[in-house]
């Protein structure tokens, strides 16, 4: 393993369909980086599709979540060693020619979190998704002091060290805007990179319209009210 690369992480819920063609494209067109499937206690055949194609797993033996799946990776990081580690879905929606990017932009600005986004250069979409994430946004920049995330739910993001120590052994810390909320407040620097996402090619994502609604209320309330006596 290269320690001096980043190490792609890669939750995966049920994404059966999915899983290979997310893999083949990074070993065969990226060589050059790591990476591991974080199979979050799947109920489908994401264990046995990675299993029977030879796919680095780290194999949950039961449903964690998204905030479970990253620590998990964030520890099997730490572990081995890396430096960096770069979030991907499952899903394929993620495109791995974006992470150098990432990490130049990193390495110019000295971010703590780079976030692939794609709103960085372009305008959201008047959709109701979308001006939920556009409410969470400024919230986000109302409560701290006018600093700007675009993207609020991308899932692509880079780490550096000290994030994968935070996420990985703070237990209480997930990749979700209001953390990055109060990662801000605790002066962790967040930078984004503007990215081009594909279409989910198969399954549901669990955000339909109901799940938006109250994700972003949750999201609000921690984002408004529960960062300010969180401590970790």
């Amino acid at each position: 393993m290269q320690t001096g690369s980043p190490l792609i992480i890669i939750p995966a819920y049920n994404e059966e369909n999915n899983i290979v063609g997310v893999v083949e494209e990074i070993t065969e067109k990226y060589p050059q980086y790591d990476y591991v499937v974080i199979n979050d206690g799947s109920t489908d055949a994401t264990r046995k599709v990675c299993v029977n194609n030879g796919i680095n797993l780290l194999d949950l033996p039961v449903n964690l979540g998204l905030s479970g799946a990253i620590r998990s990776g964030m520890r099997y990081a730490n572990y081995y060693g890396y430096e960096y580690v770069v979030q991907l879905d499952g899903d394929g929606q993620h495109c791995p020619e974006y992470i150098a990017d990432m990490l130049s932009c990193m390495e110019r600005t000295g971010a703590d979190i780079v976030i692939g986004s794609r709103f960085k250069t372009e305008r959201k979409p008047v959709t109701a998704r979308m001006i939920g994430s556009q409410i969470i946004t400024y919230a986000i920049w109302i409560t701290t002091g006018g600093k700007y995330i675009g993207d609020v739910t991308s899932g692509m993001r880079l780490f550096n060290k000290r994030m994968i120590k935070m996420f990985g052994y703070r237990i209480n810390y997930r990749p979700e805007p209001d953390t990055l909320a109060f990662l801000l407040n605790q002066g962790v620097k967040i930078e984004e990179v503007q990215v081009s996402m594909r279409e989910r090619v198969a399954g549901d994502s669990y955000l339909n319209l109901k799940n938006s609604f109250y994700y972003m209320l949750h999201v609000l309330f921690n984002i408004l009210f529960f960062q300010w006596v969180r401590k970790d």
